[in-house]
Protein backbone atom coordinates (compact mmCIF):
# COMPACT_ATOMS: atom_id res chain seq x y z
CA UNK A 1 0.00 0.00 0.00
CA UNK A 2 1.36 3.71 -0.58
CA UNK A 3 0.76 6.79 1.77
CA UNK A 4 1.30 10.21 1.04
CA UNK A 5 2.74 11.78 3.77
CA UNK A 6 2.14 15.37 3.67
CA UNK A 7 2.44 18.69 5.91
CA UNK A 8 -0.17 19.77 8.36
CA UNK A 9 -1.70 22.62 7.22
CA UNK A 10 -4.09 25.67 8.36
CA UNK A 11 -7.30 23.78 5.54
CA UNK A 12 -6.27 20.39 7.12
CA UNK A 13 -6.41 20.92 10.91
CA UNK A 14 -10.07 19.91 11.11
CA UNK A 15 -9.41 16.45 9.58
CA UNK A 16 -6.01 16.34 11.68
CA UNK A 17 -8.02 16.73 14.90
CA UNK A 18 -11.00 14.11 13.40
CA UNK A 19 -8.23 12.00 13.56
CA UNK A 20 -7.37 12.50 16.31
CA UNK A 21 -10.65 12.35 18.21
CA UNK A 22 -10.85 9.09 16.60
CA UNK A 23 -7.80 7.14 16.72
CA UNK A 24 -7.11 5.33 19.88
CA UNK A 25 -3.45 6.14 20.26
CA UNK A 26 -3.90 9.60 19.74
CA UNK A 27 -3.45 11.53 23.23
CA UNK A 28 -4.29 14.94 23.39
CA UNK A 29 -0.27 16.08 22.93
CA UNK A 30 -1.37 15.09 19.21
CA UNK A 31 -3.57 17.70 18.69
CA UNK A 32 -3.34 20.21 15.68
CA UNK A 33 -3.44 23.45 18.16
CA UNK A 34 0.09 22.63 19.59
CA UNK A 35 1.57 23.40 16.14
CA UNK A 36 0.91 26.86 16.74
CA UNK A 37 0.89 26.89 20.17
CA UNK A 38 4.78 26.12 20.17
CA UNK A 39 5.95 27.96 17.21
CA UNK A 40 4.56 31.34 18.63
CA UNK A 41 5.46 30.25 22.41
CA UNK A 42 9.18 29.35 21.75
CA UNK A 43 10.16 30.37 18.15
CA UNK A 44 10.53 26.52 17.56
CA UNK A 45 9.91 25.06 13.84
CA UNK A 46 6.86 22.34 13.66
CA UNK A 47 6.59 19.53 11.62
CA UNK A 48 3.62 17.81 11.95
CA UNK A 49 3.13 15.18 9.36
CA UNK A 50 -0.34 12.91 8.32
CA UNK A 51 0.17 9.76 6.71
CA UNK A 52 -2.75 9.35 4.33
CA UNK A 53 -4.46 6.63 2.10
CA UNK A 54 -7.07 6.95 -0.36
CA UNK A 55 -7.93 10.73 0.79
CA UNK A 56 -8.41 9.28 4.51
CA UNK A 57 -5.97 10.03 7.71
CA UNK A 58 -4.06 6.72 8.76
CA UNK A 59 -1.74 8.03 10.71
CA UNK A 60 -0.12 11.28 12.64
CA UNK A 61 3.09 12.58 13.97
CA UNK A 62 3.67 16.23 15.77
CA UNK A 63 7.46 16.52 15.16
CA UNK A 64 9.30 19.75 16.84
CA UNK A 65 12.34 20.56 15.35
CA UNK A 66 14.21 21.99 18.98
CA UNK A 67 17.55 23.86 18.79
CA UNK A 68 19.66 25.03 21.20
CA UNK A 69 23.29 25.82 21.87
CA UNK A 70 22.80 24.18 25.23
CA UNK A 71 21.03 21.12 24.58
CA UNK A 72 21.64 20.26 20.73
CA UNK A 73 19.83 19.95 17.89
CA UNK A 74 17.25 17.46 17.61
CA UNK A 75 13.71 16.37 16.73
CA UNK A 76 10.94 15.52 19.04
CA UNK A 77 7.84 14.45 18.94
CA UNK A 78 6.25 16.24 20.37
CA UNK A 79 8.91 18.69 21.64
CA UNK A 80 7.72 20.42 24.71
CA UNK A 81 5.28 17.83 25.72
CA UNK A 82 5.17 14.22 27.38
CA UNK A 83 3.80 12.43 24.02
CA UNK A 84 2.97 12.25 21.04
CA UNK A 85 4.48 9.52 19.38
CA UNK A 86 3.22 8.30 15.66
CA UNK A 87 -0.41 7.55 16.40
CA UNK A 88 -1.76 5.20 13.43
CA UNK A 89 -4.77 3.30 12.65
CA UNK A 90 -2.53 0.58 10.50
CA UNK A 91 1.09 -0.84 10.33
CA UNK A 92 2.16 0.81 7.27
CA UNK A 93 1.46 4.01 7.99
CA UNK A 94 3.50 4.20 11.19
CA UNK A 95 6.36 2.53 8.40
CA UNK A 96 5.85 5.71 6.29
CA UNK A 97 5.28 8.46 8.98
CA UNK A 98 8.91 6.70 10.60
CA UNK A 99 10.40 6.95 6.76
CA UNK A 100 9.36 10.61 6.37
CA UNK A 101 10.40 11.52 9.73
CA UNK A 102 14.10 9.60 9.48
CA UNK A 103 14.52 11.74 6.15
CA UNK A 104 14.11 14.79 7.64
CA UNK A 105 16.33 14.22 10.27
CA UNK A 106 19.23 13.90 7.79
CA UNK A 107 18.14 17.12 6.30
CA UNK A 108 17.77 19.64 9.06
CA UNK A 109 20.67 17.69 10.67
CA UNK A 110 19.24 16.87 13.65
CA UNK A 111 21.48 14.99 15.87
CA UNK A 112 18.24 12.37 16.96
CA UNK A 113 14.77 11.26 16.42
CA UNK A 114 13.15 11.06 19.67
CA UNK A 115 9.49 9.68 20.63
CA UNK A 116 8.00 10.40 24.15
CA UNK A 117 5.87 7.16 25.39
CA UNK A 118 5.43 5.35 21.91
CA UNK A 119 2.05 3.86 21.58
CA UNK A 120 4.31 1.06 19.62
CA UNK A 121 7.41 1.02 20.24
CA UNK A 122 10.32 0.27 17.93
CA UNK A 123 11.79 -3.32 18.72
CA UNK A 124 15.03 -2.12 17.29
CA UNK A 125 15.46 1.58 18.62
CA UNK A 126 17.50 2.40 21.54
CA UNK A 127 15.32 3.13 24.53
CA UNK A 128 15.38 4.93 27.49
CA UNK A 129 13.25 3.51 30.89
CA UNK A 130 13.05 4.12 34.34
CA UNK A 131 14.06 7.68 34.44
CA UNK A 132 10.00 8.92 34.44
CA UNK A 133 6.35 7.52 34.99
CA UNK A 134 3.35 8.34 34.72
CA UNK A 135 -0.14 7.56 36.73
CA UNK A 136 -3.58 7.11 35.86
CA UNK A 137 -6.70 5.70 37.10
CA UNK A 138 -10.08 5.63 36.71
CA UNK A 139 -12.94 8.16 39.05
CA UNK A 140 -15.41 6.77 40.93
CA UNK A 141 -18.38 8.57 40.44
CA UNK A 142 -19.77 8.14 43.87
CA UNK A 143 -18.20 10.34 46.12
CA UNK A 144 -17.10 8.50 49.19
CA UNK A 145 -16.36 5.78 46.41
CA UNK A 146 -13.82 8.21 45.25
CA UNK A 147 -12.83 9.16 48.53
CA UNK A 148 -12.37 5.66 49.44
CA UNK A 149 -10.07 5.00 46.05
CA UNK A 150 -7.41 7.08 48.49
CA UNK A 151 -5.43 5.77 50.92
CA UNK A 152 -6.41 6.57 54.57
CA UNK A 153 -3.10 8.49 55.56
CA UNK A 154 -3.72 10.87 52.53
CA UNK A 155 -8.12 10.51 52.42
CA UNK A 156 -7.35 12.34 56.32
CA UNK A 157 -5.30 15.38 54.90
CA UNK A 158 -8.65 15.95 51.51
CA UNK A 159 -10.85 15.21 54.52
CA UNK A 160 -9.57 17.66 56.86
CA UNK A 161 -8.98 20.29 53.76
CA UNK A 162 -12.84 19.77 52.63
CA UNK A 163 -13.53 21.46 56.30
CA UNK A 164 -11.14 24.16 56.38
CA UNK A 165 -11.53 27.93 55.14
CA UNK A 166 -9.67 27.16 51.99
CA UNK A 167 -11.69 28.50 48.75
CA UNK A 168 -11.43 26.98 45.12
CA UNK A 169 -12.60 28.54 42.31
CA UNK A 170 -12.53 27.85 37.95
CA UNK A 171 -11.27 30.67 36.43
CA UNK A 172 -8.73 32.35 33.48
CA UNK A 173 -6.70 34.31 35.45
CA UNK A 174 -3.12 33.56 34.05
CA UNK A 175 -1.17 36.13 36.11
CA UNK A 176 -2.43 34.79 39.34
CA UNK A 177 -1.57 31.03 37.86
CA UNK A 178 1.46 31.92 36.68
CA UNK A 179 2.95 33.93 39.93
CA UNK A 180 2.77 30.74 42.01
CA UNK A 181 3.96 27.86 38.70
CA UNK A 182 7.09 30.23 38.25
CA UNK A 183 7.42 30.20 42.23
CA UNK A 184 7.47 26.51 42.06
CA UNK A 185 9.44 25.94 38.41
CA UNK A 186 12.42 28.52 40.06
CA UNK A 187 12.27 26.24 43.50
CA UNK A 188 12.85 22.77 41.67
CA UNK A 189 15.90 24.83 39.78
CA UNK A 190 14.22 24.49 36.55
CA UNK A 191 13.88 27.51 34.02
CA UNK A 192 10.20 28.74 33.58
CA UNK A 193 8.30 28.83 30.52
CA UNK A 194 7.17 31.97 29.31
CA UNK A 195 3.77 33.51 30.65
CA UNK A 196 2.94 33.32 26.88
CA UNK A 197 3.13 30.06 26.41
CA UNK A 198 -0.03 29.47 29.45
CA UNK A 199 -1.69 32.26 27.26
CA UNK A 200 -1.66 30.39 24.18
CA UNK A 201 -2.54 27.00 25.48
CA UNK A 202 -5.55 28.79 27.45
CA UNK A 203 -6.71 30.41 24.16
CA UNK A 204 -5.81 27.58 21.60
CA UNK A 205 -7.68 24.72 23.63
CA UNK A 206 -10.84 27.00 24.90
CA UNK A 207 -12.57 25.03 26.81
CA UNK A 208 -10.38 21.92 26.97
CA UNK A 209 -8.73 23.65 29.41
CA UNK A 210 -8.95 25.31 32.73
CA UNK A 211 -7.30 26.84 35.76
CA UNK A 212 -8.15 26.17 39.00
CA UNK A 213 -6.61 28.19 42.06
CA UNK A 214 -6.67 27.07 45.87
CA UNK A 215 -7.11 30.32 47.84
CA UNK A 216 -7.00 31.66 52.35
CA UNK A 217 -8.20 34.20 53.11
CA UNK A 218 -8.04 35.53 49.75
CA UNK A 219 -4.33 34.63 49.03
CA UNK A 220 -4.14 31.93 46.06
CA UNK A 221 -2.06 29.18 47.19
CA UNK A 222 -2.11 26.55 45.48
CA UNK A 223 -3.07 26.66 40.92
CA UNK A 224 -3.31 24.36 38.53
CA UNK A 225 -3.91 23.98 34.67
CA UNK A 226 -6.02 21.19 33.54
CA UNK A 227 -6.41 20.11 30.11
CA UNK A 228 -9.55 18.25 28.84
CA UNK A 229 -9.50 15.15 26.10
CA UNK A 230 -11.20 11.78 25.43
CA UNK A 231 -12.34 10.55 28.84
CA UNK A 232 -9.39 11.85 31.13
CA UNK A 233 -8.79 14.95 32.79
CA UNK A 234 -4.90 16.19 33.07
CA UNK A 235 -3.47 18.35 35.82
CA UNK A 236 -0.76 19.63 33.51
CA UNK A 237 1.36 22.19 34.97
CA UNK A 238 0.98 23.33 38.71
CA UNK A 239 2.17 25.96 40.98
CA UNK A 240 2.14 26.73 44.94
CA UNK A 241 2.88 28.61 47.55
CA UNK A 242 4.89 26.87 50.11
CA UNK A 243 1.89 27.15 52.66
CA UNK A 244 0.22 25.03 50.12
CA UNK A 245 1.12 21.57 51.80
CA UNK A 246 0.80 22.86 55.58
CA UNK A 247 -2.39 23.49 54.49
CA UNK A 248 -3.53 20.71 52.47
CA UNK A 249 -4.36 23.84 49.50
CA UNK A 250 -2.31 21.14 46.91
CA UNK A 251 -4.74 18.18 48.03
CA UNK A 252 -7.85 20.56 47.49
CA UNK A 253 -7.20 21.49 44.16
CA UNK A 254 -6.42 17.86 43.02
CA UNK A 255 -9.75 16.53 44.59
CA UNK A 256 -11.67 19.29 43.35
CA UNK A 257 -10.35 18.75 39.85
CA UNK A 258 -11.75 15.42 39.87
CA UNK A 259 -15.01 16.28 41.48
CA UNK A 260 -15.48 18.41 38.70
CA UNK A 261 -14.35 16.30 36.48
CA UNK A 262 -16.91 13.62 37.20
CA UNK A 263 -19.62 16.29 36.79
CA UNK A 264 -18.10 17.27 33.21
CA UNK A 265 -18.28 13.21 32.35
CA UNK A 266 -14.84 12.74 32.00
CA UNK A 267 -13.87 9.27 33.49
CA UNK A 268 -9.97 8.57 34.15
CA UNK A 269 -7.57 11.00 36.17
CA UNK A 270 -4.47 11.37 34.78
CA UNK A 271 -1.98 12.57 37.12
CA UNK A 272 0.60 13.13 34.48
CA UNK A 273 4.62 12.05 34.38
CA UNK A 274 6.98 12.61 37.27
CA UNK A 275 10.60 11.79 37.83
CA UNK A 276 11.57 8.62 39.62
CA UNK A 277 12.32 9.53 43.36
CA UNK A 278 11.25 13.31 43.36
CA UNK A 279 8.65 14.66 45.45
CA UNK A 280 5.97 14.59 42.96
CA UNK A 281 6.57 11.13 42.02
CA UNK A 282 5.79 10.03 45.96
CA UNK A 283 3.06 12.48 46.16
CA UNK A 284 1.21 10.50 43.26
CA UNK A 285 1.77 7.36 44.41
CA UNK A 286 0.64 8.69 48.05
CA UNK A 287 -2.50 9.25 46.69
CA UNK A 288 -3.10 5.60 45.38
CA UNK A 289 -2.18 5.77 41.93
CA UNK A 290 0.57 3.03 40.54
CA UNK A 291 3.34 4.25 38.33
CA UNK A 292 3.51 3.03 34.79
CA UNK A 293 7.31 3.06 33.43
CA UNK A 294 7.47 5.50 30.38
CA UNK A 295 9.62 5.00 27.20
CA UNK A 296 11.70 7.20 25.65
CA UNK A 297 12.90 5.73 21.97
CA UNK A 298 15.79 7.28 19.86
CA UNK A 299 17.15 7.01 16.27
CA UNK A 300 20.19 8.36 16.13
CA UNK A 301 21.73 10.05 13.07
CA UNK A 302 25.53 9.25 13.17
CA UNK A 303 25.29 6.52 16.24
CA UNK A 304 26.81 7.41 19.41
CA UNK A 305 25.33 7.60 23.13
CA UNK A 306 21.71 8.13 24.06
CA UNK A 307 21.21 11.74 24.99
CA UNK A 308 20.89 12.71 28.54
CA UNK A 309 19.02 16.04 28.09
CA UNK A 310 16.86 15.80 31.59
CA UNK A 311 17.55 17.26 35.29
CA UNK A 312 18.84 13.76 36.93
CA UNK A 313 22.08 14.58 34.81
CA UNK A 314 24.94 15.49 36.82
CA UNK A 315 26.24 18.04 34.47
CA UNK A 316 23.43 20.21 35.11
CA UNK A 317 23.41 19.70 38.93
CA UNK A 318 25.42 23.18 39.29
CA UNK A 319 22.93 25.11 37.04
CA UNK A 320 20.32 23.25 39.01
CA UNK A 321 21.39 24.85 42.33
CA UNK A 322 22.38 27.94 41.11
CA UNK A 323 19.06 28.72 39.84
CA UNK A 324 16.96 27.42 43.10
CA UNK A 325 18.93 30.36 44.77
CA UNK A 326 18.33 33.31 42.02
CA UNK A 327 15.65 35.98 42.62
CA UNK A 328 12.41 35.06 41.21
CA UNK A 329 11.96 38.21 39.09
CA UNK A 330 15.62 37.09 37.56
CA UNK A 331 14.72 33.53 37.41
CA UNK A 332 11.46 34.71 35.72
CA UNK A 333 13.48 37.10 33.04
CA UNK A 334 15.76 34.78 31.95
CA UNK A 335 13.92 31.42 32.55
CA UNK A 336 11.76 31.43 29.51
CA UNK A 337 15.01 32.43 27.22
CA UNK A 338 16.11 29.00 28.13
CA UNK A 339 12.95 26.88 28.57
CA UNK A 340 12.63 27.61 25.17
CA UNK A 341 15.49 24.99 24.34
CA UNK A 342 14.58 22.34 26.68
CA UNK A 343 11.97 20.76 24.44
Amino acid sequence: MTYDVRPLDAAGRDRWDAFVQACPEATFFHRAGWHRVIEDSFGQKCHFLAAERDGEIRGVLPLVHVRSPIFGNRLVATGFCVGGAPAVTEDGAMAALDARAVALMDELKAEYLEYRDPARPHPDWPKKEGLYATFDRPIEADEDENLKQIPRKQRAVVRKALKSDLVDEVNADIDQFYDLYSLSMRNLGTPVFGRRFIANLVDEFGDDCDIVTVSQGGRPLSSVLNFYFKDRVMPYYTGAAPEARRTGAADLQYWRVMRRAVERGYTVFDFGRSKEGTGPYSFKKNWGFEPRPVVLEFRMRSGGPLPDVNPNNPKYKLMIDVWRRLPLPVANAIGPMIGRQVG
